[in-house]
């Protein structure tokens, strides 16, 4: 069994703390960027930091000039911009690269990212099942760190949100939106392909069931899990850590190696992102 990252008592490590409410909080959170701004790597790959007068959480923007959910976009020169030597994805806009603020007030794996999740297995390259995928805000970001030769397939229920996420998709050619629900994913086996990793953030009930099943159908074996838990979802009357526990155990149940817990506030309230690897149980004969 793997290693897992862990705070004594054999329980997955748990990081974040209590804060204020949702807003406009400095740094990676989603503040202004100074007009001359340096860009470096960010240790989670194809993610950068935008170095000014605050840092900020930024990602590449793979459709330049662009703006999805009215995110501040940075241009820089190419002489300035650090690149990651192993990024693919480098779209230059004349003499520019144009990045995206990744706000973590807005996007509950860019809250976990700035909260000191150690990875989310998305990186350039990647083949994504995003479930959840809503308008596409978080979506968006995926596709601009797994690049051109990634791709992210993106759920989601809702006909309303499914045409922001379609029209929005259509700039990005990695993005295939996909209008169906999240609990049958038989209904997109001759869309969907098999996948490196699975992000969920489904505010249902049986969130640990909805992953659990895409992952058998689509999630290779030793792929990443990003898992978005909404306590309030689950159980309103419960207390948060208890229904964290009790949707880790599950996920365990079903062949998921858990190896971090991270909590979102105060971006998110009552929110935790749970990581890992998958690995199917073997059949017993």
């Amino acid at each position: 069994m793997g290693k897992e990252f862990t705070r004594g008592g054999g329980k997955p490590s748990f990081r974040g703390g209590r804060g204020g409410s949702r807003g406009g909080r400095p740094g990676l959170g989603g503040a202004r960027a100074k007009q001359k701004t340096i860009i470096e790597p960010h240790r989670h790959e194809g993610i950068f930091i935008a170095r000014g007068k605050e840092d900020l959480l930024v990602t590449l923007n793979m459709a330049p000039g662009d703006s999805v959910y009215g995110e501040k976009r940075i241009g820089v020169d190419v002489g300035d911009a650090k690149l990651n030597s192993n990024s693919t994805n480098i779209v230059p806009v004349l003499n520019k690269i144009e990045y995206r603020v990744w706000n973590a007030f807005r996007s509950k794996l860019a809250a976990s990212i700035v909260n000191g999740v150690n990875s989310v297995y998305i990186k350039p390259g990647a083949k994504v099942l995003y479930l959840g995928a809503a308008s596409g805000t978080t979506v968006s970001h995926v596709s601009d760190i797994v690049g051109e030769t990634g791709v992210v397939y993106a759920i989601e229920y809702s006909e309303r949100s499914g045409r922001d996420l379609v029209n929005m998709a259509k700039k990005r050619p990695n993005i295939i939106p996909i209008i169906e629900d999240a609990r049958k994913p038989f209904k997109y086996r001759m869309v969907c392909g098999m996948v490196d990793v699975i992000f969920s953030d489904v505010a249902q009930p049986d969130q640990a069931r909805i992953i659990i099943i895409n992952a058998q159908h689509y999630l290779k074996n030793g792929g990443g899990f990003v898992f978005s838990i909404k306590a309030n979802c689950i159980d309103s009357t419960a207390e948060p850590a208890a229904v964290f526990a009790a949707q880790i155990q599950e996920l365990r149940q079903a062949g998921f190696k858990v190896k971090e817990q991270v909590t979102l506030e105060p971006y998110e309230r009552d929110h935790a992102v749970v990581t890992g690897v998958y690995k199917p149980l073997k059949s017993s004969k």
